[in-house]
């Protein structure tokens, strides 16, 4: 079994900064691609950046230019730092990553944290 762990939120005003974690443990072959998706109160859940294997990156627009997503493939951990956060940027962060796992077959699944709750205000 595979776990996502995230950490790093929490409460900030407008023009803080956050660094987000998220680890994976468990019975992990391979990293594919990792991302961070995140879902704000009474919207659907959308994607806020991703990361390749080989390091490419992709980014919402929303925050292009603000957000840098990044990866330590040797402790399977994405990170996601998020300076000049606004209130628009409150939601819960999810982190999620595509892992092959071991089986006969080389088995690949998505996985999904639990979330981390940003919220950032007054």
């Amino acid at each position: 079994q595979v776990q996502l762990v995230e950490s790093g939120g929490g409460a900030v005003q407008p023009g803080g900064s956050l660094r987000l974690s998220c680890a994976a443990s468990g019975s992990i072959i391979s990293m594919n691609n990792m991302g961070w998706y995140r879902q704000a109160p009474g919207e659907e859940r959308e994607m806020v950046a991703d990361i390749t294997s080989g390091g490419s990156t992709n980014y919402a627009d929303s925050v292009k230019g603000r957000f840098t997503i990044s990866r330590d493939n040797a402790k399977n951990t994405v990170y996601l730092q998020m300076p000049s956060l606004q209130p628009e940027d409150t939601a819960v962060y999810y982190c999620t990553a595509d892992v092959t796992v071991p089986s006969v077959f080389g088995r690949r699944r998505v996985y999904w944290g639990q979330g981390t709750q940003v919220t950032v205000s007054s």
